[in-house]
């Protein structure tokens, strides 16, 4: 028995995983992602489907950066697998199936999931209801970022080698903190053995985002601002690779929305494409 209480992931979280689910069911082949794993852990009731944030045509940009981003970052990882690489960090996993749909490839790979320790065991619960179980290689890692807790501490009791290369991953959180946070981020996935990746996206200021997607991006920015969670943190794509080679990562370079769409979405006639999430991909 877990000694955390069991609490639902936030709505953000539960979000995600429907909109992965939306792609599957609404849009064309070929899908970018193909995961409803998210959609039967989340279980939503009936309707969810006329609920307005899931309106296909008006979420079209926000799902399409959400494929983007989950799809680069899980070729990078099964890339780096197929070399050698023994962990995955992912740092925020809130509704991720990564393990649970690449069982075999990754059968070599340790996952160390780490989120807030409500959301996790009410996560680890329901894989165990649906029967996908928990795996060895994954582990569950609950961090009580709110009481300071160090989640490289925690991954290390976790079974975490700090003397081997990694991939840590954190997609969607940036915005939520402030530049010194980041920073301080940065420098500490700088530290990790040679050869380690840290992937994570970032927003663009306002005035770098076109007119099409400007004004869904203004209603998200105040939308979050209204629900208590401001997004705080906008990047240009040259201060977010300073920032990096600041804290010391020996190659630094970004993904703009631009390069996932001719990666992803190139020859797609539903107009489904990114927005204005971009990637930093920082290697020790």
């Amino acid at each position: 028995m877990s000694e955390h209480q069991t609490i639902a992931p936030e709505s953000t979280a539960l979000r995600v995983a429907l909109w992965r689910a939306i792609h599957v069911q609404f849009d064309p082949l070929p899908h970018v992602l193909e995961d409803e794993i998210g959609l039967k852990l989340a279980a939503p009731d009936e309707g969810w489907r006329e609920r307005s944030d899931m309106n296909p045509q008006w979420t079209s940009r926000f799902r399409a950066s959400i494929l983007a981003r989950a799809r680069f970052i899980e070729d990078l990882v099964l890339e780096k697998a197929g070399q050698g690489l023994g962990q995955y960090v992912i740092l925020g996993a809130g509704l991720d199936t990564f393990a649970q749909r690449h069982l075999e490839m990754v059968s070599n790979l340790k996952i160390f999931e780490v989120d807030t320790p409500g959301p996790q065991t009410w996560k680890r619960q329901r894989l165990v209801e649906l029967g996908y179980g928990i795996p060895d290689r994954l582990k569950f890692v609950p961090v009580d970022f709110e009481a300071g807790a160090s989640w490289l501490d925690q991954v290390k009791s976790a079974g975490f080698n700090a003397g081997q290369s990694v991939v840590v991953s954190s997609t969607g959180v940036s915005m939520y903190l402030t530049k010194e946070a980041i920073m301080a981020t940065l420098r500490q996935m700088a530290r990790l053995a040679p050869g380690s990746t840290f992937a994570m996206t970032y927003i663009l200021p306002i005035e770098l985002v076109g007119d099409e997607e400007r004004i869904g991006y203004e209603m998200a920015i105040k939308g979050a601002k209204a629900s208590g969670t401001p997004f705080i943190s906008f990047f240009t794509p040259a201060e977010i690779v300073a920032m990096a080679k600041e804290a010391g990562f020996k190659e630094v370079k970004t993904v703009s929305g631009a390069d996932l769409t001719q990666r992803y979405f190139a020859g797609r006639t539903d107009n489904l494409r990114p927005g204005s999430e971009e990637l930093l991909v920082a290697t020790t």
